[in-house]
């Protein structure tokens, strides 16, 4: 019999396969056409909604009505406000102005008045001196004439006729003369500038009269001065 020869098969060697026929090809790492998930890769975060962000859409609407409705209504809130400030600005400017207008008017008016007061004031001393003198313009006409005697008997004579007309000149001038002796000492219209202890008279009586004094009305022209028993 014929010996079979063995044929040599020869086995391919591992270590040199290319790299590139060694990796797996992306098609071989698909199954039923999907991609494994990556463990390591992230999530993608959901997107944010149209009433979230606020934004308008393609159509222009509010993304959220109850924020655009409160916006327009404190809007039409702050508008009315300044309208009402302003108005209350504008009348109280109004207001400031007629008051310094009426301000201005007062101090002209009172200076005016005062101006006017002084010239009355000026002018009722002058008539009130005016009306004295005059009325004073008698007594000083006889006391020329008495002088130019130079009997003593008519001097004499002459000065009581001038000094019988002194009442009636100072009762049209409204004046009061006062303090006679027997009269009751009273500070508020007698000077007492001396004292005398006297049984014989009551206690503030008045015993001699060295002036006579005068008032007219109130006011006190000038105090009597007197002599007082104490």
């Amino acid at each position: 019999m014929d010996e079979k020869k063995e044929i040599p098969v020869e086995t391919p060697d591992v270590t040199d396969t290319p790299q590139k026929e060694r990796e797996t090809p992306p098609e071989a790492e698909e199954t039923d056409g999907a991609a494994i998930p990556d463990e390591d890769a992230q999530a993608p975060e959901p997107e944010e909604t149209a009433q979230e962000t606020g934004e308008e859409t393609e159509e222009g609407a509010p993304r959220t009505r109850r924020e655009k409705h409160a916006a327009a209504a404190e809007l039409k809130k702050l508008r009315a406000e300044n309208a009402s400030l302003t108005q209350k600005l504008k009348e109280a400017a109004a207001q400031a102005d007629e008051q310094k207008d009426k301000y201005l008017r007062t101090l002209a008016e009172y200076d005016n008045f005062r101006k006017r007061t002084a010239r009355e004031r000026d002018g009722i001393y002058a008539d009130a001196a005016a009306d004295c003198v005059k009325d004073l313009l008698p007594l000083i006409d006889n006391l020329e004439r008495a002088s130019q005697y130079t009997e003593s008997d008519k001097v004499a004579e002459g000065v009581k006729m001038i000094l019988g007309s002194v009442p009636a000149i100072l009762e049209k001038l409204r004046i009061e003369p006062f303090g006679a002796p027997g009269d009751v000492f009273d500070p508020a219209l007698h000077n007492a500038v001396m004292h005398v202890d006297d049984e014989e008279h009551g206690e503030g009586e008045i015993l001699e009269v060295f002036q006579r004094g005068y008032r007219h009305g109130d006011r006190i022209i000038r105090y009597a001065m007197v002599k007082v028993a104490n």
